[in-house]
Formats: C-alpha cells, structure tokens, sequence
C-alpha cells in the first residue's frame, strides 16, 4: 500500500463516528431510491400481468337493460377485439351473529369456460356447477374475514328477495383489487363482498332473461378510447345506458394506480433531501479536516506529492464514505422493498407477485450520492491546491477577534471562565456557529414535520369523522325512491334524526379537466354531513349553484364563480352548465355538494331521495340494524365506527405506512447532524482542551466548555427549525395525499414537542459519547503535532 493509501485508513479509523453517521444519511437517501423505484416497478408490472393474465376489460359500459343480440353491434366497432356481457347487480348478506347487513356486488360468469373478459381466479374450492343455480363464488378476502370456507351456506337478498347459496369455492379478480361498497371509499373486508354466479342463475334473479346489463370491451393495441366510448354510448342510448367509462375511472384500478403515482413522485423528490444533507455534512467534516491538517498538507508536498495527489487522497475519502452508505443502503433497499411489496400485496389481494429491481435506481443512487458527496468535497479542496509547502508548513496566522465585543463588566462578574469560553467562541466564528445551527435546524424542522404529519393523519380522521359526518349511520336505497321514506325511517324506534340525501352520478368538466363522480343532493342547512370551509364553519347548501371539495376544486382546476358543465349519468342524462357557488373542505373523496330540491328539479324527479344520514340511540343501535336488515329497498347500510376503523386500518397499510419509515429516517438525519456538529467541535478544539486540562481545569469543565457549545447551537437551531418546520409540513402533507384521502398540515404544539424530544434525546447521546473520549483523550498525544 502507499503512504498516502495507509493515512487514508488512519484518518477514516480517526474519523470513523463522523463517517458512519455522514454513511447512514447518504444509505437512507439511496434506501429510499431504490425501496420506492422497485416497489413502483414492482406494483406496475404485477398489476399488468395480473391484467393481461385474466383479461381484465378496457372499456366498461353499464346499461339498465340491453338485448344479447346488441353485444355484435358492439363487436363492430372499430377499434373492439372482444365483448363479453354479462348481469351484475347489488345484494345484501345476512350473516349470522351479525347485525348491520353487508353490502354485495353480483357479476355473472359462464357456467363452463372462462370469460372472455373479466376472468376469476378460484383460489380455494372448485368452479361453478352448471346444473346448481345456488352455488356462488365468493370474494376471498371476505371470506377469509368471516370465517368462511368453501361448503358453507350463506343467505342474500337481491333484487328484493332473499335466496339461499351454497359457497362452492373462493376466488380473486383484478376488478376488485380494492375492495369498497359503492359510494364509499374506504375498503374493509368485512363489510364489502363479491359475489360470483351462473348468468342463468343471475338472470333469473334481476329478471334479465335474454338480456344484460353491463357490456365489457377490450381494444385493439393503438386504439384511442375516445372515439370507441363515445360509440358505445352512442348504441346504448337506447336501452338506458348510464355512461361507458375507460379502465382509468374503475375505480379499484384508480386507486392503485394513484398509489403508485404517490410512490413514483416521492422517490423523485424525497432522496435529493438527504443526498443534500450529506454534501453538506461532508463539507464540513472535510473542511474542517484540511483546516486541522494544514501542516500535513503541507509536508506531503514538500516531500514530493503534487497539488492532484494530495486533493484525490482527501477525495477519496470522501468517495469512501459516499460509496459505502450507497452500498449499504442499496443493501437494505432491497430488504425493505421487499417488505413493502408483501405488504402491499396483501393489501390489494394479489394472487401472485412479480418482485422487480429497478437497476436504474441502483445507478442513479449510487451516481447521486457520489456527485453530491463530491460537490460538498471539491469546494474543500480548493484549499488543497491553494496550499504552497512553505505556507502551509508556517503556522496560520491567527485570527482577528480585535472586532469581537469582549465578555468583561457585568458578565465577567457573573459567569464563569468556562461559560466565557463558550459565548466568546459562539461571537468569534459566528459563519461557522451559522452552519452548524443551520444543519441543526434544518433537521429540526425535518423532524418537526414528520411528527406534525402523524399528527395529521389522526386530525384528518378526527375531522371527518367528528366535525363533517356526525351521522352514526349511513342508509342506501337499491334505487331513488320517494321522500316520504325519510318520515319511514324516522319513525323506527331508536331512531333520533334523519337527513336525506340524493347521489346522482356525473361527470364533472371544466374545459379539457374532467372527472367522473357524483354530485350528492343535500337539505339548506345539513346537521349530520355538513359542507365546511377551511375554518370549520358551515357552509350554505345553495340552490343556485354547486359546492365542489378543494381536492376537485383542484382537480377540476376551477374556482368560486366559475361554470362547471355537469354530464348526468342517470335518469334523463341531462346535460347543463351550473355556477360554482363555493369550495368546502373535504379530506376524504372528492365531493360535490347542491341543494337537493334543485338537484331533483334537474333531473325532473321532484321529491326524491337515494339514502339519508341518520343519528341513533346507541343502546337501541342492534334493533335499529335488524329493521334496517328487512327492508326490500334498503340497498346497504354503514355504520360510521367501522368506516372510522376501516380508514385507521388503511392509512397503517400501503402510503400510510410509509409515514413510519420517513418518521424513523427523519431521526436518523437529525441525529447524524447534531453527531456530526459535536465530533467536528471535539476535532477542532482537541488539542485546546487538552491544553486546558493541562493548566488545571477538570474533566467536567472541560466537557462543559464543548457541550455548552453544542447545547447553545441546539438551542438557537430550535425556533429555525420550528419555522422550517412549518413550511415543510405543508409540502409533505400535500405529498402523501392523494385522491382517497387529503391529509391537512397541522403544525401544532405536540408535533413539535415531539420532534425537540428527539434533538435533544440525539443531543444527550452525541455528547455522552464525545465526553466519554474527552476523558480518554492522552493528553501528551493531544499536544503533540501530528506530522
């Protein structure tokens, strides 16, 4: 080995806390770069096999009812390679020991062979029998939430009556990768089944013999869907067709897909953060390195080695330790990518999956890490080739504190010599004080952000649940029915309050945005779901016009006092420009508000409902349900406790739990910086307190003169960071929302509280292990020049 190569490992071993803690934030920077580029890829190229393998359709078109013989006309389009129809429908299950009805969705398969489209993977049990109109396929993850098992019987109620199936086995579909009722948002096992049977046994049951009503298309490769669904809607008018919408607006394919944009986004913007963070600690440690070696330098060139040799030995330092937090945290990127997509697997009822590595994000984390360690590096060794022998083998002249205002008078008096040294420090070198309060804040604020995000989470729930829906109960009917079901409702014992509602489907545009939804009918002045503006305060459900939510405010990219054009789905599928009268404030979904009276006037169905909110008595709650349970037009019922627990149990899964991971890196960062802070101060000033144990002073006061330093930085780093904080949690509230749910940033008192709690515990740890080597220190060593 060379000289040069054994002092490289001498200086690492010397430096070796610094580098390991400059190592593990460049690893959380790539672990994340390669975690998130795979867990997308991975997600991705699952899904689209999943898709190809069981044909999952392009174009879906429901239809009240249309004749067989219309799917060939539909076959005729140009642009269609395949149709499959078939009957699909809304049940309701009566589970024993169960009290609230759960909600189904029927879809009808061939008796033998695979569909067309739509195919059905049956992972326990057998297929469908031909010759037993009561057998069923049943949603795996329903089942498996129940209890139960391929032999088992179960009751539903479907087009009004109630029938009696025997489960013959359970199956999976990429229709339904997330799971939820319709209306709803939010997924759970329990509470959402689909329900699988014979198209005869299905057209017996919603009376559709010789008909269908929902037509499934795929496309020829290159095929624009436009045109084909303008077509499609073009044929069904006729037969009471609500409207073909493409793959993109299913919306269990629309939910993953956001998610893997979610994903996709962060692994663009979160890693440079960190690659930063370390360029930036990187430049100190090796700034302040060339500092304390300047007479090394200085003998390495006056023996012989040029200005190139003597800048790529502190250059390699600096790639050393770049390139190992790269590979270790290429290393636990796979471990932790892996972990992910099992999970996400889980949560979106994969059958199978295909585990891909981005080899791009290995490149690029390990290309990104070495050019932001090399930036922070190549500014230092500017310093290295400035360096002429004689100069740098000649003391540093010393520095100029005749500017300084002196510690005497009063303070003098008051403080101690040990304080003194402390605060004349802090004024002597104020730019280089800056830096290190600056990194402190700046991973301060970091922490302060992601503490204020968990926080988040737990406010977006407590306000959706709490301050907009204070409904315990949430009633459907199979279709819009008469308002004078309302007074039917209310007049069940334990029943305390009743608000109706009208859901009509739309498609809502504004110019080239548009997004497919419904526009929910409510009463003037709503008491159980309210419209709010961003304080809280109700907001008027106005007859001249429509409220939109700020996320489709946003999506739609419309304000107060511009016209919207709303497409109705349903009914006579009016078409009309309404004003936008108000945004509200919604954090789950994206809804449209309008004054019932006038959204029936629209669609000229005067008085009418489709559900209505309702406050129950709790100790009559289980009646309530039984009553509920046994009537014919009740299409479902959702109590709001299991939709509150639904959403916890989701936003733990999936995005939600990446709030942990960034949590946990957030005080990785925090404690690499204030580590970082305190053994660059120990470095600097090693041979100075050495000098003053020499001249009597214990070890106590000597550790107070360093960490008194260190405790002042963190302490004037904590009002930068809860300001940087502030603005941050308003950036990573917007990253982790998404179209399911909008998280609000909520920078309050106890986020923050949880993020000092973390400086200081990284504080007290940093200076417990630079005070326990200022007692080992060997004065005589200390003293001594090192060349």
């Amino acid at each position: 080995m060379s000289p040069l190569s054994i002092k490289l490992g001498r200086d690492l071993w010397r430096i070796k806390g610094q580098a390991v803690a400059i190592a593990l934030v460049v690893a959380v920077g790539v672990l994340l770069q390669v975690m998130q580029t795979g867990l997308v890829r991975s997600l991705d190229e699952t899904r689209r096999a999943y898709y190809e393998r069981y044909r999952l359709a392009e174009i879906f078109a429901p239809v009240t009812r249309a004749p067989v013989h219309t799917a060939a006309e539909l076959r005729k389009i140009d642009g269609v390679a395949a149709v499959e129809t078939r009957v699909a429908g809304a049940a309701l299950i009566d589970l024993p020991g169960v009290a609230v009805p759960v909600r189904a969705q029927v879809a009808s398969v061939p008796a033998q062979g695979a569909p067309r489209l739509n195919d059905v993977l049956v992972t326990d049990g057998r297929g469908l029998s031909r010759d037993r109109p009561d057998e069923i396929l049943l949603l795996q993850g329903f089942a498996k939430a129940h209890g139960l098992r391929p032999g088992d019987r179960i009751s539903a109620t479907m087009n009004g009556a109630r029938h009696e199936f025997a489960i013959s086995g359970l199956a999976v579909s990429p229709e339904f990768l997330y799971t939820t009722a319709p209306g709803e948002l939010v997924p759970d096992d329990r509470r959402f089944a689909v329900l699988w049977m014979t198209r005869a046994a299905l057209e017996a049951a919603f009376d559709m013999d010789g008909a269908f009503n929902e037509a499934l298309l795929s496309l020829s490769r290159g095929t624009e869907p436009e045109a084909v669904l303008a077509e499609v809607d073009r044929q069904l008018d006729r037969y009471g067709g609500t409207g073909a919408y493409h793959l993109d607006d299913l919306p269990s394919n629309k939910f993953v897909a956001e998610e893997i944009n979610s994903i996709r986004q962060t692994s663009a913007t979160v890693p440079p953060v960190f690659m930063t963070v370390a360029a930036f600690l990187l430049y100190i440690v090796i700034s302040r390195l060339v500092d304390a070696e300047r007479k090394e330098i200085g003998l390495m060139k006056a023996f012989g080695y040029t200005s190139w040799e003597v800048g790529a030995h502190y250059l390699r330092m600096v790639l050393v330790i770049a390139v190992g937090g790269a590979v270790l945290g290429g290393g636990l990127g796979i471990l932790a990518g892996r972990w992910m997509v099992d999970l996400y697997m889980l949560y979106y009822k994969f059958p199978f999956l295909l585990f891909r590595l981005d080899p791009s994000s290995f490149a690029t984390g390990f290309a990104v890490s070495v050019l932001a360690a090399s930036a922070g590096g190549l500014l230092v060794l500017r310093r290295v080739f400035a360096l002429t022998p004689a100069v740098a083998m000649r003391a540093a002249a010393p520095a100029d504190y005749s500017r300084a205002r002196p510690l005497g008078g009063w303070m003098g008096r008051v403080l101690d010599q040990p304080t003194r040294m402390v605060l004349r420090r802090l004024a002597r070198q104020p730019l280089r004080m800056g830096g290190a309060i600056a990194g402190v804040g700046a991973a301060t604020a970091l922490g302060a952000a992601m503490a204020s995000l968990l926080a988040s989470y737990d406010t977006m729930v407590e306000m959706s649940f709490g301050v907009i829906d204070r409904s315990d109960v949430t009633v459907t009917f199979i279709h819009p029915v008469a308002e004078q079901s309302r007074h039917d409702l209310a007049a069940i014992p334990g029943v305390i309050e009743v608000e109706p509602i009208r859901v009509v489907n739309a498609v809502l545009r504004n110019g080239r945005h548009s997004y497919r939804g419904a526009v929910n009918g409510m009463t003037e002045a709503p008491r159980l779901y309210r419209a709010v503006d961003a304080d809280m305060a109700d907001i008027p459900i106005r007859a001249d016009g429509i409220i939109l939510s700020t996320g489709l405010a946003r999506a739609l990219d419309i304000q107060a006092g511009d016209r919207l054009t709303l497409d109705v789905r349903e009914g006579r599928r009016p078409i009309v420009e309404v004003p936008v009268s108000g945004i509200s404030e919604s954090l789950i979904g994206s809804p449209a508000y309008m004054e019932i009276g006038a959204l029936n006037r629209l669609l000229k169905e005067p008085l009418r409902i489709s559900g209505a909110f309702l406050r129950v008595d709790p100790v009559r709650g289980d009646e309530v349900y039984r009553i509920l349970k046994d009537r014919p037009m009740v299409a479902g019922v959702a109590l709001k406790s299991e939709s509150r627990a639904a959403l916890r149990k989701m936003m733990d899964q999936g995005a939600g739990a990446m709030r942990y991971v960034m949590a946990v890196i957030a005080g990785v960062i925090t404690f690499g910086v204030i580590y970082n802070a305190a053994r660059v101060a120990q470095a600097e000033r090693e041979r100075d307190l050495a000098g003053l144990r020499v001249l009597g002073f214990t070890r106590g006061e000597v550790a107070f003169v360093l960490l008194g330093e260190l405790a002042v930085v963190v302490l004037l780093a904590m009002p930068h960071g809860a300001l940087g904080g502030y603005w941050l949690s308003f950036a990573i509230s917007a990253g982790f929302s998404t179209d399911l749910y909008q998280i609000p940033a909520s920078f309050g008192l106890a986020g923050f509280g949880q993020a000092m709690i973390v400086v200081l515990i990284a504080a007290l740890t940093s200076g417990w292990l630079v005070k326990r080597d200022i007692d080992r220190t060997d004065l005589i060593l200390a003293l001594k020049n090192r060349e």
